[in-house]
């Protein structure tokens, strides 16, 4: 009966299955690059847990100076030009658009990926179910990347995957087991909810559990190092119940509709008891929405040419081959999640990352399956690292990261062991011209930056061309800060051929221009409302208007500018620059970095 169903097949250079943040972020990255990109995204839409449907923080490295750059960065400061008060449904729309924008990028939404077809160790096709048009899908191309979270690709191509907990034995983890054994983190359902001026009753449906006290549910901590509580205070920058989590002693990939049920006797279930069950000063919450779809944290994850371990991250990760890095503590969440309580089952041991760790890119493809990338939590790393990894803030770069090197594949028409082997600083440095961050690895600055006279001391000359877009340490002087109606100026001894402009402006790392609400501070993405939320709003640093003059003639203006990041092809022959600001967001412009590149 099969054959009497639809069949469409799709060639491209670039097959990217699943599209959450990593994986759109890596079809974009080599979009960008040239290469003909297809995403098969098994949902309506993009974003994965960030999405409406789940709606969990996007989170990542710790530190005011190590929050992500790059794409990450883009998409954030679109969503918040575009969507000040951060409706869920338009930051879809956003990274929709952010994809849709490029022509080189074919999105097959509601497809499944459930085939694969081999030609020794090299996938040559894969084959999904698109739900909404009844129609098999067949894309071919030079080279896949698994985005999905649940490796779908590995029990289809025979690529090496690993699942569960290492043993102590394996790696001396100190989060190992004393036996290895299946169990990882599990997943959770989340709710939205929504202060209003009177009263507002809930009656819980009849599936839902009931949590009569606040020990219900809540777990004693004893002395237990580094364990993270059941809290349930709602709030505008208040908590989001991770913790309603379940799952990971089973098989939370093949069970995971049974799972959600469960779920969802759960959460509606601390919601009936932070509204009828103890006093938590809620009357006047309502609530908003409940998500349907759980969001995953750990399935399976496949092995590279080199595995990740807690001592990688503990020590920082200094690799050569660094394309990516992270910053989360290592925040290992109890399997059985709320099925047990007390001090031996708190819901997460979270140990404290001292400094933002490289990732390398052998931990990014397959060490079986020739032409198969990955980024997400899939990687390859171990369970005691992934507990940090697996944060979408680090999935964001690492799929930007794993992007790039496919897009390095396509050029050079090789394997990604060999983009590893062979272009590996070519990959940074595409990384780094385009905005990304690597904490170990600074920007090489263009001989014609490098020979311009600038109209600023010496000091802020150097701050300029040091090679970091930003400051590493608080206290540091980083860069220029101007008024509109200031302008820098770049002169040369002779005219010489301008190609594109590069400015990287202050995004306020402190974030108070950004957002009065503490949790949109560190991600603009709302979860709850409150009376006490406010809009967010561009970085008051950065440069809103501004105007280039070429030898006093204008050869570029803008005046809603809304990035951080700016590149700008001018192309011209000229002896003397001139940038104008025009305009910020009501502070300084902050410039933390001028230089020029030749794409």
């Amino acid at each position: 009966m099969q054959d009497a169903l639809k069949k469409i097949r799709y060639q491209c250079d670039f097959c990217v299955i699943g599209g959450g943040l990593s994986g759109s972020f890596a079809a974009l990255a080599a979009a960008r690059m040239g290469a003909k990109v297809i995403v098969m995204q098994d949902r309506p839409m993009l974003g994965g847990n960030a999405s409406s449907e789940i709606r969990m923080w996007v989170r990542g490295a710790k530190g005011k100076y190590n929050r992500e750059g790059g794409m990450l960065n883009e998409l954030e400061e679109r969503n918040i030009a575009r969507n000040p008060t951060l409706v869920p449904s338009l930051f879809d729309a956003t990274l929709y658009d952010l994809l849709r924008e490029n022509e080189n990028i074919q999105l097959l939404m509601n497809t499944s990926c459930l085939d694969a077809k081999m030609d020794g160790n090299k996938i040559v096709s894969v084959t999904g179910w698109q739900m909404t048009t009844y129609t098999y899908i067949t894309v071919e191309a030079d080279y896949f990347a698994d985005c999905s979270g649940d490796s779908i690709l590995a029990p289809l191509t025979g690529a090496e995957y690993r699942k569960g907990r290492e043993s102590k034995a394996a790696y001396g983890e100190t989060l190992g087991q004393e036996k290895e054994d299946a169990c990882t983190m599990g997943m959770s359902i989340l709710l939205a909810a929504r202060e209003t001026d009177h009263p507002v009753k809930f009656t819980p449906p009849a599936f839902a559990n009931c949590y009569p006290t606040d020990e219900s549910f809540s777990n004693e901590l004893g002395k237990t190092v580094h364990a993270q509580p059941r809290s349930h205070h709602i709030g505008t920058s208040r908590d989001n119940l991770w913790w309603v989590e379940l799952g990971g002693e089973g098989d939370s990939l093949h069970d995971a509709d049974k799972i959600r049920d469960e779920l969802l006797r759960c959460i509606y279930g601390v919601w009936d008891h932070i509204k009828n069950q103890e006093d938590h000063g809620m009357e006047n919450w309502d609530l908003e929405w409940v998500g349907f779809l759980p969001g995953k944290r750990e399935t399976r994850r496949y092995v590279g040419d080199y595995v990740v371990t807690e001592h990688d991250i503990l020590a920082g990760g200094h690799f050569e081959d660094e394309v990516a890095y992270g910053g989360w503590p290592l925040d290992d969440h109890n399997p059985y999640g709320m099925r047990q309580t007390g001090e031996s089952n708190v819901p997460s041991i979270m140990i404290p990352v001292e400094e933002p760790y490289g990732l390398p890119l052998r931990a990014l493809y397959s060490r079986n399956v020739e032409n198969l990338f990955f980024a997400g939590r899939n990687i390859s790393v171990t369970h005691a690292a992934l507990s940090s990894t697996r944060v979408m803030g680090t999935c964001s770069v690492l799929g930007q990261a794993m992007g790039t090197a496919a897009g390095t594949a396509v050029k050079y028409h090789c394997s990604p062991r060999r983009v590893w082997e062979e272009h590996t600083k070519e990959v940074q440095k595409i990384l780094l011209d385009a905005g990304a961050f690597l904490p170990h690895i600074k920007r090489d600055i263009h001989p014609l930056m490098l020979e311009a006279s600038m109209n600023v001391e010496e000091q802020v000359r150097l701050s300029l061309l040091n090679g970091w877009d930003r400051p590493r340490q608080e206290g540091e002087e980083k860069g220029l800060l101007q008024t509109p109606g200031d302008a820098l100026e770049l002169s040369w001894d002779a005219p010489r051929e301008i190609p594109v402009l590069r400015l990287k402006f202050d995004p306020d790392y402190s974030r108070f221009s950004v957002s009065d609400n503490a949790k949109m501070r560190v991600f603009a993405q709302k979860l709850h409302t409150g009376f006490d939320f406010a809009p967010v709003r561009p970085a008051g640093t950065v440069a809103k208007g501004f105007v280039v003059y070429a030898d006093g003639e204008e050869i570029f203006r803008t005046e809603k500018n809304e990035q951080s990041f700016v590149k700008i092809p001018l192309h011209v022959q000229a002896q003397k620059l001139r940038i104008l600001w025009t305009a910020s967001y009501g502070k300084k412009v902050g410039l933390h970095s001028v230089d020029f590149l030749d794409e």
